[in-house]
């Protein structure tokens, strides 16, 4: 038979008393410090006696000290009766730890030796290299105005602006092939350095040499308060440009769309002077159309490989590329002078010579005089004269006649021809006062020349 369950409160009838443990002193259901039955009566620690968990005598707390008062840090653990004191020795089963010995792989790295000062030409490179370009620039400056000198002593030297051409262009495709363009260009390592600014220098005196040389040339046959006039500034931008070597190297040869528009106006600018003094007796405006399409083709061989050619989608913005080139150099056409001649003397006046050269030569003029007014212009046509040249007779900005036959002579030094035209008094407005030209044009409207005069009341 199994025994019920006990009853409520007490042990099963017949079993012997249950004696358990008194609770210790941390045990929830007696409270600590209170005697339990069978334990020993509590006494007192005599006075001044450390309590369990305070600190030991003579410590202070005022610092923040583990149990002192008002201090934040928990208090020590209390050490059992018996218990080895604390200490800081390594135990039995702690690693040793070896000494370091200096200079050894596994001492800590410390600072870096300082770098031995430079002495000699690299310390006066290294504090005063920027001023230093900027010296080279104004040297650069001076040696393209002896280019400038030397450029108006004759035309036949402009023949040789072709090997510098050449050169530039596979010095510029070379810089860009071996350092990259953008932000893509990489210049490390001192051999690199050194090949990039050998090449830069190489190309900065090509340019300098080629568009000082130019300059003067573009300068005579220019006319200033018209659209050629521009055309001058845009050169002589560019030759100030070629001398600042910071600019050009650091800005300039960065991009290489930037460095190939560069190239393409100085080749465009140089092929308008080469051709005439190569080819005697041609058109200006043929010259400059074969000008553009070269410049066109260069720049897209400086972008497009040549091996895309066999894709006929290549080949026909080629085609598209070279015909644009072609009609903006015609279309396009006063606003470049045609730099193979240009206007030594012009003049105005009521008389003629027998020998063709004015009686009295006037800038301002009454208006009773202009029945009888004639025009003398020299020409100096160093490429020789393979344009037909005409007089426009204009009136405040307005075409009042155009001659054609201006009887063309040779007149002066060797390449110099004379033209004279004769207003005709029908085609003079009623109120011919005001301020008048007479542009030397040629058969394609390109203005080589102009000289200027006033009528008055």
């Amino acid at each position: 038979m199994q025994p019920g369950p006990p009853p409520p409160g007490g042990p099963w009838p017949g079993s012997p008393p249950h004696n358990s443990p008194p609770p210790g002193p941390f045990d929830s259901t007696g409270s600590p410090g209170s005697p339990q039955p069978g334990s020993p009566p509590y006494s007192a620690p005599p006075p001044g006696s450390p309590q369990p968990g305070s600190p030991p005598p003579g410590s202070t707390g005022s610092t923040g000290s583990p149990g002192a008062p008002g201090s934040t840090a928990p208090p020590e653990w209390p050490v059992a009766p018996g218990s080895p004191p604390h200490s800081s020795q390594p135990g039995p089963f702690d690693s040793p730890v070896a000494p370091v010995e200096p200079g050894s792989p596994d001492a800590p790295a410390g600072p870096p030796d300082p770098a031995p000062p430079l002495r000699g030409i690299g310390a006066l490179l290294a504090r005063h290299g920027r001023m230093l370009w900027w010296l080279h620039s104004l040297y650069a400056l001076g040696l393209g105005v002896f280019v400038i000198m030397f450029a108006a002593k004759g035309f036949a030297h402009a023949r040789w602006l072709t090997i510098s051409l050449a050169t530039a262009w596979i010095v510029v495709i070379l810089v860009f092939r071996l350092f990259g363009s953008g932000h893509e260009r990489a210049i490390e390592g001192r051999g690199a350095k050194l090949r990039f600014y050998v090449m830069t220098y190489v190309l900065k005196n090509l340019y300098q040499g080629m568009l000082f040389f130019l300059l003067p040339f573009y300068w005579r046959s220019a006319t200033l308060d018209t659209p050629n006039q521009w055309f001058v500034v845009v050169l002589g931008l560019c030759a100030v440009l070629a001398t600042l070597d910071v600019v050009f190297d650091q800005v300039l040869m960065r991009w290489k769309v930037a460095a190939s528009l560069f190239y393409v106006i100085t080749l465009f600018a140089c092929l308008n002077l080469v051709i005439p003094a190569l080819l005697p007796q041609s058109r200006s405006l043929v010259t400059m159309t074969a000008a553009a399409v070269i410049s066109a083709l260069g720049f897209w061989m400086m972008h497009v490989p040549l091996r895309t050619l066999v894709r006929p989608v290549v080949v026909t913005l080629l085609v598209v590329w070279t015909t644009g080139a072609l009609l903006g150099a015609y279309y396009g056409r006063e606003g470049v002078p045609p730099v193979s001649m240009y206007v030594s003397y012009g003049a105005v006046g009521p008389d003629l010579l027998p020998d063709g050269r004015l009686a009295v030569e006037a800038s301002k003029l009454h208006r009773s005089l202009i029945h009888d007014l004639y025009a003398v212009t020299d020409v100096v046509v160093p490429g020789g004269k393979g344009d037909r040249l005409v007089h426009v007779w204009s009136h405040e900005g307005r075409e009042v006649d155009r001659v054609q036959e201006v009887d063309p002579t040779a007149h002066g030094p060797v390449g110099t021809i004379r033209l004279r035209s004769h207003l005709d008094a029908d085609t003079v407005p009623a109120q011919p006062a005001g301020d008048w030209t007479v542009d030397v044009v040629t058969q394609d409207g390109q203005l080589v020349g102009r000289t200027a005069f006033e009528i008055t009341e």
